[in-house]
């Protein structure tokens, strides 16, 4: 966050918080002490001008379910739960396999009830296997 005024290649103010997991089987026992990949992204017009020791990060397109989320850090994990827990087995997706993130856009406050979000999670159609 220090350095985000670096990057003058932003297409916009908006922040992303991406989780890159090594693989979907992260999901099926899951376990708090797994590691993952945590990044801390903007979006950009080209991937030219990156600031020494900044890293490029292409998400591939694909599906993706939106969730709008409203309320605090420590509240998310119970809408997370909702997501992988109730709403995706009930509807006809599964999980694929590419990174998750967060959309912290202009009503987004850091750790505010009142704050404002939108979570991402890559789907794909539920196969007949």
């Amino acid at each position: 966050m220090p350095r985000k005024k670096e990057i003058h290649t932003r297409v916009d103010e908006d922040l992303y918080s991406v989780e890159v997991y090594d693989s979907l089987s992260y999901f099926d026992s899951f376990n708090p002490a797994t590691e993952f990949d945590k990044w801390a992204a903007v979006k950009v017009t080209d991937l030219e001008t990156i600031p020494d020791q900044m890293e490029e990060l292409i998400i591939p397109s694909g599906l993706y379910a939106v969730f709008p989320f409203r309320g605090t850090d420590n509240e998310a994990p119970a809408m997370y739960q909702y997501i992988l827990g109730t709403w995706l087995p009930s509807s006809n997706h599964q999980l694929d396999h590419r990174p998750h993130f967060a959309e912290m856009g202009e009503k987004y406050k850091n750790d505010d009830p009142d704050s404002e979000e939108e979570l991402w999670i890559p789907i794909q159609p539920k196969s007949d296997d």
